[in-house]
């Protein structure tokens, strides 16, 4: 049995719940012990001494990284394919994946700072607001672009660059940010939804939202610290939230992911 050690608002841990459903393979999903409160032990810290979910184990075979692990998915259990034949079609899934997991992530994980945690002032958050705003307008200016004229990002079978899309755009949704009613980006929203590996991926994170209140006044605590890895933290900067960092750091509520815990 496959074991996926996962937080169900990860869209890192989404991407791979989607590919699993997809290929049609069993899999137990487990939360990390601990996880946010920086003392996560056992077997998903050996498989992943980052201590960020999703975590893969498959027998003796211990992952970590969404990218990584899709790769081993479709290298173990090739069929479907979720990857396009053409070398560069290949790529260019790659960079669409590159581009949410590095990019857009940052965007939607620091929305949820804002409406989950409430970070920041009125004058900050609406200063933060109306940068995210403005680039995930661009972003899916751009996504329109790749998909063309296609139904899927990965052609005509739905794929690797669809999965690894599907959970940043919902994820915006929720904050109140979605494409235009009506263009060809709504449309694949609509199809990409449509499929039960996504419908029952998405169900599960929306079902886990209900408890970030509980989160939140944790975090407020101290009992939990919000992750801010490299991209996060320079969104942050850059969209007008210094302030919200230094705030995290005296209050020691927030840490960082730029070397292994051991």
């Amino acid at each position: 049995m496959l074991v996926l050690y996962e937080h169900p608002l990860s869209p890192y841990a989404q991407k791979v719940k989607i590919a699993l459903r997809e290929k049609g393979l069993e899999f137990e999903v487990r939360m990390p012990e601990g996880i946010g409160a920086g003392h996560t032990k056992g077997e998903f810290a050996d498989a992943n001494p980052r201590r960020e979910v999703p975590a893969l184990i498959d027998d003796d075979v211990a992952l970590f990284d969404s990218t990584v692990i899709l790769e081993y998915i479709d290298d173990k259990w090739p069929e479907p394919s979720l990857m396009p034949n053409a070398p560069e079609e290949r790529a260019r899934m790659r960079q669409i994946e590159d581009v949410m997991d590095t990019h857009f992530e940052a965007i939607t994980w620091g929305l949820g700072e804002l409406h989950f945690f409430k970070r920041g002032n009125d004058e900050m958050r609406k200063t933060i607001e109306a940068q995210a705003s403005r680039q995930i307008a661009g972003f899916m200016t751009w996504l329109e672009k790749e998909l063309g004229d296609n139904d899927w990002f990965s052609g005509h079978e739905f794929g690797r660059g669809d999965l690894s899309v599907i959970p940043y755009l919902n994820a915006a949704d929720g904050f109140g940010y979605k494409p235009a009613e009506g263009s060809p980006l709504a449309a694949w929203i609509a199809r990409a939804n449509a499929r039960e590996s996504v419908s029952q991926t998405d169900a599960e994170s929306r079902a886990s939202i209900t408890g970030m209140q509980m989160v939140s006044a944790a975090v407020e605590s101290g009992l939990f610290k919000r992750q801010y890895r490299d991209h996060r933290l320079e969104w942050m900067i850059r969209s007008g939230g210094m302030d919200i960092v230094r705030d995290g750091i005296e209050k020691q509520t927030i840490r960082f992911t730029d070397h292994w815990d051991t």
